[in-house]
């Protein structure tokens, strides 16, 4: 099917505002919240990450889909994103690498998007009026008839989605002689776990609601406490856990989700952003070196800045430039740090990758 000859498709906010467009990828009907992130490159990376699973992704960059597939540029088995929101989509790709079309890698992954529709316009749109669920159908024009299945979508906040995404059976990762890292798995990104083994870890990646008890009959090391997606207030076991791995002494790394999972261990409060923080591109300052990192986000989620500075428990280490909040933390006279951004980020910007070489430095 040429794509001037697909069927119609539209985009229903909560707040009503209502967009018609084209249909790419899968025929269907899905609903999430909505966001979206500027990086222009690594799409394919952006929509298998798992820590937007339930979300539906606006790509801020105008041409999507030019090239193509790979199946080494995954994050996780599969699209995890709910929906997709371009202004132009290229049915075709011309990488020479490339194994499918995007259109097509949609559609056998059953996740419905939308293109020919002002894009720029929508960011404008969220950035003004804050994060909101939404709905794409290409079944259901009408959008009295939409709405209706709009409000069945739930809200993001108090969501545990972790449990849902994570792997359902332990497994190990790296070489057997290296340091033995028990990684807990609420929505890991494979770019992680690359970076961990690279460095020599042999990993055990563990079932989110996995017990600490059970974790330390692998007599690990050390932790790392994943990325992930929904809200970390309500993830009551995760919390438990990182207060045990702390209680215990343990090294201890957490990225994004785990990062406010530490917090919330440390009695550390957590609220939902207005937009949230999503792309490529986010300045970042490292306050104990005075140096600036250029950092890959995906968060809607912060730690409540005033009980990070009214804490005995935790020193501040990077903020966000851009808006002052909280970008990373360590803990006091413990083993233990953790950042909200994603070092590992693939397929860039690199700046932050010393932060892998800081929890062997750390362990050592």
């Amino acid at each position: 099917m040429k794509y001037t000859d697909r069927p119609d498709a539209v985009l229903l906010l909560e707040d009503g505002t209502f967009f018609k467009g084209k249909s790419i990828g899968f025929k269907g009907t899905k609903g999430g919240e909505i966001c979206f992130n500027t990086g222009m490159t690594g799409y394919q990376e952006i929509y298998t990450d798992p820590s937007y699973y339930a979300q539906i992704m606006v790509n801020t960059n105008a041409h999507i889909g030019n090239y193509g597939t790979v199946s080494t540029e995954v994050e996780s088995d599969s699209p995890k994103i709910f929906g997709l929101v371009t202004n132009n989509f290229s049915e075709s790709f011309s990488r020479h690498t490339g194994e499918e079309s995007l259109h097509d890698y949609l559609n056998k992954h059953e996740v419905p998007g939308i293109t020919d529709v002002d894009t720029r316009a929508i960011v404008r749109h969220i950035r003004s009026k804050g994060a909101m669920n939404a709905i794409i159908s290409s079944e259901i024009l009408d959008a009295d008839e939409l709405k209706k299945e709009l409000d069945k979508v739930p809200s993001m906040e108090g969501l545990e989605l972790s449990s849902q995404v994570s792997v359902k059976e332990a497994y190990e990762v790296g070489p057997a002689d290296g340091i033995k890292l028990a990684v807990m798995d609420y929505g890991i990104k494979s770019s992680i776990l690359q970076q961990l083994v690279q460095r020599g870890f042999y990993c055990k990646v563990f079932p989110a609601k996995t017990t600490f008890d059970i974790t330390e009959e692998w007599k690990p090391t050390a932790y790392f406490l994943s990325n992930g997606p929904g809200d970390p207030a309500v993830m009551k076991y995760a919390i438990d856990h990182a207060k045990n791995i702390i209680d215990a002494d343990k090294p201890l790394f957490g990225i994004c989700l785990g990062h406010q999972l530490i917090a919330q261990a440390c009695g550390i409060g957590t609220f939902k952003m207005y937009n949230g923080h999503r792309g490529l591109n986010q300045p970042v300052k490292n306050i104990l070196s005075g140096k600036s990192e250029i950092t890959s986000q995906n968060h809607g989620f912060s730690v409540i800045s005033e009980e990070v500075r009214n804490s005995d428990l935790v020193e501040v280490t990077h903020i966000n430039l851009n808006d002052d909040t909280i970008e990373g933390l360590k803990i006091k006279n413990k083993k233990a740090f953790c950042v909200q951004y994603h070092p590992e980020s693939s397929p860039g910007p690199h700046d932050s990758r010393y932060l892998f070489d800081q929890f062997i430095s750390l362990i050592n």
